[in-house]
């Protein structure tokens, strides 16, 4: 029995936002262009005294209809001529123009559904070969799409963002906000492999799954083995399967919630603040740096950029309570509460 070879799967293509949808462009044009011969021949009905027929003498509306088309076609063959004064200043004057309009929207046309999407696509397969230091985030649901919001809020071009999705209409909404999109399969080597997730600089999965999630940084994982990967669980029982596959950060959003009911029960105010922190828009906001130069040897409450809280050291972390907190060394991470308003 023999074999069965499977054709080379042809690499995706980036897309972004197109300026009007296929149909709403077209429409337009034809619009446009039946407007402006409708135009024309109804004034050249109502003046078609001012017409002369050199081959039976009689302009009916045939006449008028063909003598429109190929004046706005073409220069005319001369069977059908204007010759009052007002008939050839209205050839002269609105004819000509709207033949060099339709000729322009003709053009036009052919640019927008032609040229200028041969154009995109090549200028979209040049920016994916040379892709890099981007996010990519598989699964642009709600949690996907907040996501991409917040990191448009805390700086991040959406012209650096890349989306995979399965779903259209997901790829339409992250499309809209300019990002770069992938209508794909995350959870395949060629899908991730087209996005370049080897040359990214972090990755966030929220397919909306926990198998899928874990699947997908498992396959990122493989590509990519020194990316950030951060996922989204909702089931407890999967955080550890999740880290098992590689992610580097597991947040399961049903625990999280869980915390803030509680601390919202000992505290009015709690879980206000801890929402505070979690986005960029608040008053004040996390954040995690590498220590300076200037700040070795120094303990942790000294540093000026903003309330230190935790450090890393060796993977480890430690809190400003602890003796590793009294003395920063080279290589420590700082998480630490800034003000937003600077």
């Amino acid at each position: 029995m023999a074999a069965t070879v499977t054709p080379p799967r042809l690499p995706g293509t980036l897309k972004r936002k197109s300026s009007l949808p296929v149909w709403l462009a077209i429409g337009l044009r034809v619009v446009a262009v039946l407007a402006l011969v409708g135009l024309a021949i109804a004034v050249h009905w109502f003046d078609r005294e001012g017409l002369r027929d050199n081959y039976d003498g009689q302009v009916s509306f045939v006449d008028v209809v063909y003598f429109t088309m190929i004046s706005i076609t073409t220069t005319g063959y001369g069977d059908i001529a204007p010759v009052s004064e007002r008939a050839r200043l209205f050839d002269a004057l609105v004819v000509t123009p709207i033949r060099v309009f339709v000729v322009l929207l003709f053009i036009g046309t052919a640019y927008n559904f032609v040229l200028k999407r041969t154009w995109e696509r090549w200028r979209m397969s040049v920016i994916q070969r040379t892709l890099t230091g981007h996010i990519v985030v598989a699964g642009y649901g709600e949690t996907g799409s907040e996501a991409v919001d917040e990191l448009i809020a805390r700086g991040e071009k959406p012209g650096d963002i890349v989306v995979v999705d399965t779903d259209p209409h997901h790829i339409a909404a992250a499309k809209a906000c300019g990002c770069i999109v992938l209508e794909g399969d995350a959870t395949r080597d060629q899908t991730l492999s087209d996005v370049r997730i080897d040359q990214a600089k972090a990755m966030v999965v929220t397919a909306g799954r926990d198998d899928t999630s874990i699947l997908i940084t498992l396959t990122a994982r493989h590509l990519a083995p020194d990316v950030p990967i951060s996922v989204v669980v909702r089931n407890e029982d999967n955080e550890f399967p999740a880290r098992a596959a590689g992610a580097t950060t597991v947040i399961n959003p049903v625990s999280f919630a869980g915390l803030l009911l509680a601390g919202a029960c000992k505290g009015s105010h709690l879980a206000d603040y801890l929402t505070d922190l979690a986005s960029i828009r608040g008053r004040v906001a996390l954040s995690e740096r590498a220590v300076a130069p200037a700040e070795t040897g120094k303990p942790l409450s000294a540093i000026t950029t903003g309330l230190g809280l935790r450090i890393y050291r060796d993977g480890k972390p430690y809190s400003f309570a602890e003796p590793e907190a009294g003395a920063l060394k080279d290589g420590d991470l700082i998480v630490e509460i800034v003000s937003t308003r600077e």
